[in-house]
C-alpha cells in the first residue's frame, strides 16, 4: 500500500485528500498531512482517523519516514522547494500547476528529480479531457496539414474585486509570482505547447492592474513564432463578460475550431498550396468539407482522481504518466517569456533568459505590496538582503 503525504489542504489539496477519504483512489492510503492553517487540517481529522499524523511543516513531513510519496498543494513558490527537498529524500513527487515561478528554480528541481529516480507528476489535468486529446489526435493525423496559425482567446476567467481582496497575497509578485497568466492559465498554456511545441519567439503584451486594483496582469496578449513559419495568439483576460473559449487551428489543409464543448473540421479537398497554383481565379474557393467530430466529454473534476491515480499506478505498476513533472517547464517558459516581453518591450527567446528574467522578477518582488512573513522567507530563499 503505497503511503501519500499532504502538504497543503486548501482548495485542490482538500479536493485531492477527499478522493482519498471516499474511497475514490486505490491501492494507496493517506498517512501524514500538512498545512500551517491547523484549522484546515482539522477539518478532516474526524475522516481520516487516528493513524495520520499532523504536521505545520512540510520539511518534517517529508523526512518523518512516514511516507512514501508526497501531494504538493501549496503556493507557487513552494512547489519546486518543497518537490527538491522529496526528492532527495527518495520520495515520489505529485505537484500542483504551475510547476514555479521561475524557469531557473523548475530547471533546477527537474534536474534533482531525474537523479533521484522517483516518479514526478504536475497537475496538468485539462490533458485528461478527450476534447483537447481529439484535437492533438486530429493534428498528430495531419487532418489539417501544416499548421500555419492557431489563436486561442479565452477570455471566460471572469473574477471580481472581492476574489481579488479574499486574501493578501493574492495578486501579487511575492505571493503568487504573477497574475492570471501564472494563475488562471496554466492549464491553457500547457495545452497549448502539448498540441503545437515550444515557438521560438514571444512578445507579450501584459495589463498590469489594467481593470482591478492589483498589481499583477489581468489582461495578456501573447505573440507566438515558431521556426517552421507557424504563428499564434493568445488572449486571456478576467475582467470580460461574457467570456469567450475559442480555439481555432488553421493548416494548408483545413481548420479545427473548439468552441462550446464542440470540434468542428472544415477539410479542404485539395491543399492551399497546391490549389494556389492552378488557381485561375483572383479570389477562389476550395471545395472543403464541415464535419462535427464526436468525442465523449468527461468531468474535469474525474480527471483530477484520473491524475491521482496514474501517478500511483506509474509508481506501482509502471504506468506512462499523463503529465511527467519535467515538462512543468515549458509552460512556465511561455509565461516566463511573455512577462519578459512586456516588462522590456521587446521580444523574448525560448529557452527564456532565465538570469534576465529572475533580476526582473526580483524588482517587482522588492516594491509588492504583501509584506508578510511568507514574503520575507520568498525574498530570503531568493537571497534578497532587505
Amino acid at each position: 500500500m503505497f503511503r501519500v503525504g499532504f502538504i497543503g489542504v486548501g482548495s485542490m489539496g482538500s479536493f485531492h485528500l477527499n478522493n482519498f477519504i471516499e474511497g475514490n483512489i486505490k491501492d494507496a492510503r493517506v498517512t501524514a498531512i500538512c498545512d500551517i492553517d491547523e484549522e484546515k487540517m482539522n477539518r478532516h481529522k474526524e475522516k481520516l482517523g487516528g493513524d495520520v499524523r499532523y504536521f505545520t511543516d512540510g520539511v518534517e513531513l517529508i523526512h518523518s519516514g512516514l511516507v512514501d510519496g508526497v501531494v504538493i498543494a501549496t503556493p507557487h513558490y513552494d512547489h519546486p522547494v518543497l518537490s527538491k527537498e522529496a526528492f532527495k529524500a527518495g520520495l515520489h513527487v505529485f505537484c500542483e500547476k504551475p510547476a514555479g515561478v521561475f524557469t531557473k528554480d523548475v530547471r533546477e528541481m527537474n534536474e534533482i528529480a531525474e537523479k533521484s529516480g522517483k516518479v514526478f507528476q504536475v497537475n496538468f489535468v485539462m490533458r485528461t479531457q478527450n476534447s483537447f486529446k481529439k484535437i492533438k489526435e486530429l493534428l498528430a493525423a495531419g487532418e489539417i496539414g501544416k499548421i500555419k496559425r492557431a489563436v486561442w482567446i479565452i477570455t471566460n476567467w471572469y473574477r471580481t474585486q472581492k476574489y481579488y481582496d479574499s486574501g493578501t497575497w493574492r495578486a501579487t509578485w511575492v505571493g503568487e509570482g504573477g497574475g492570471l497568466l501564472i494563475n488562471q492559465n496554466p492549464h491553457q498554456l500547457d495545452l497549448w505547447q502539448w498540441m503545437f511545441g515550444l515557438p521560438e519567439k514571444v512578445r507579450g503584451f501584459c495589463y498590469f492592474g489594467k481593470n482591478r486594483d492589483i498589481e499583477v496582469e489581468d489582461e495578456a496578449t501573447t505573440y507566438f513564432e515558431y521556426e517552421n513559419g507557424m504563428v499564434g495568439v493568445y488572449m486571456s483576460s478576467v475582467s470580460e463578460y461574457p467570456g469567450t473559449n475559442r480555439l481555432e487551428i488553421a493548416g494548408d489543409k483545413g481548420k479545427i475550431v473548439f468552441e462550446n464543448d464542440k470540434i468542428m473540421l472544415y477539410k479542404l479537398s485539395v491543399s492551399e498550396p497546391e490549389y494556389n497554383k492552378t488557381a485561375e481565379g483572383a479570389t477562389g474557393e476550395i471545395p472543403m468539407e464541415i464535419t462535427e467530430v464526436p468525442f465523449e466529454a468527461n468531468p474535469i473534476m474525474d480527471g483530477q482522481r484520473m491524475m491521482i491515480q496514474n501517478w500511483i499506478n506509474a509508481v506501482l505498476y509502471g504506468e506512462e504518466l499523463v503529465a511527467p513533472g519535467y515538462e512543468g517547464i515549458k509552460s512556465l517558459s511561455l509565461s516566463n517569456a511573455a512577462y519578459l516581453s512586456a516588462w522590456n518591450d521587446d521580444w523574448a527567446t525560448v529557452p527564456v533568459d532565465e538570469d534576465a528574467f529572475l533580476e526582473k522578477l526580483q524588482e517587482k518582488i522588492r516594491t509588492s505590496s504583501y509584506e508578510k512573513k511568507e514574503a520575507v522567507k520568498i525574498k530570503e530563499s531568493m537571497n534578497f538582503n532587505e
